[in-house]
This record gives C-alpha cells, sequence and structure tokens, in this order.
C-alpha cells in the first residue's frame, strides 16, 4: 500500500441509552477492494441481517476493533464520557493505523490522527455503518448471555433499555451490578 493511501476508520456506539449493560464501540477500516453489499445503519437492518453482515465485515475489512466502557466507567465519568473513552479504545485497537476517523454524532473524542464527527454518518458512511452493526451485535449478543445471569429483568428482548418491563423489574427485583446507577430510573430506587 502507497503513503498515498487514505484509511478511513468509522467509528459508532452502542448503547448509551440503556439502564444496564457497557456502552459498545466499534472501529472500522474497510477495503476499498472488498466491498461489502448491504451495509446500512444497524438500526435500519433486521437482526438477522446484523448477524449475517457481522463475519463479512470481519473477515473483508482491512482492520476492525472493538471499545468499550463498563457500567463503573459509564457511572464515575458520565455517559458521554465513558463513550469518548470506548471510542478511543476502539481506535487504538485496530491492527492499522487509520489517516482518518469518522464518528457518528456531533462529537469526536481526541485521536492520534484528524478526525470529523458526522451527524447521521450511520446512513452514510459505509465504515461508520459497519461499524454501528458490529458494535450492536456484539452489545446485543452480551445483553443476550447477561439475561441468563440476571433473568427476570427482560435483557434478551430489551437490551437494558428502560422500557416499562425493564423499570418493573428493577422495582420488584432491585437494581443488580449491571444496571447503571447515574441513570434516573436506576438512582430513583437506591
Amino acid at each position: 500500500m502507497g503513503s498515498s493511501t487514505v484509511l478511513i476508520a468509522g467509528v459508532d456506539e452502542v448503547g448509551r441509552g440503556p439502564l444496564a449493560g457497557p456502552v459498545v464501540t466499534a472501529a472500522v477500516i474497510l477495503d476499498p477492494a472488498n466491498p461489502i453489499e448491504g451495509l446500512m445503519d444497524s438500526k435500519a437492518l433486521s437482526e438477522k441481517k446484523r448477524e449475517a453482515l457481522e463475519p463479512l465485515i470481519k473477515q473483508n475489512a482491512l482492520a476492525w476493533a472493538i471499545g468499550r466502557a463498563e457500567v463503573e466507567e459509564i457511572d464515575q465519568h458520565n455517559i458521554l464520557q465513558a463513550t469518548l473513552i470506548a471510542m478511543q479504545r476502539a481506535v487504538a485497537g485496530l491492527s492499522v493505523a487509520p489517516s482518518k476517523v469518522l464518528v457518528d454524532g456531533n462529537r469526536t473524542p481526541k485521536f492520534d490522527c484528524p478526525a470529523e464527527a458526522i451527524v447521521k454518518g450511520d446512513q452514510t458512511v459505509p465504515e461508520i455503518c459497519a461499524a454501528s452493526i458490529l458494535a450492536k451485535v456484539c452489545r446485543d449478543r452480551e445483553m443476550t448471555e447477561l439475561d441468563q445471569v440476571y433473568p427476570g429483568y427482560g435483557l434478551a428482548k430489551h437490551k437494558g433499555y428502560p422500557t416499562k418491563q425493564h423499570v418493573e423489574a428493577l422495582q420488584s427485583q432491585g437494581v443488580t451490578i449491571i444496571h447503571r446507577r447515574s441513570f434516573g430510573p436506576v438512582k430513583n430506587l437506591l
């Protein structure tokens, strides 16, 4: 690869709104020689389609990495700061250093290269679409596993988001260590 090659890493997060579990980010550098059909915002894809695209992205991308911030970090810093930290971890985890980072949203953390925030980037930038798919599949899988460990909260179904069922389960079963204590509905119960 010549030095003129611009390596764009797309970065997106999943899990800013839930009351439980980590915030998960992904960074992806796509390979122009191996385009992946069907990349779009993970929220616009069915679970089945995301599950099908995830291994394709991992096989065909030049590099990909997952970054995360745990519940303790979310409670310690706040969800925005924890998300930015998780994004830095994802980019730092890439096996190839990007020349530019494109982040979905309106904020970028500091990286070792130029970065640009793109509002609705998960709908327009293929690298960000790929990152959103990896992050969502990773986090959803984890919440489904946590559902086995903490049954009765419905985590496999709502993935930790503040649904009526989840809030009622918190009221009846109490707060677990995977719940974000800095979030209103959880804080109010403590």
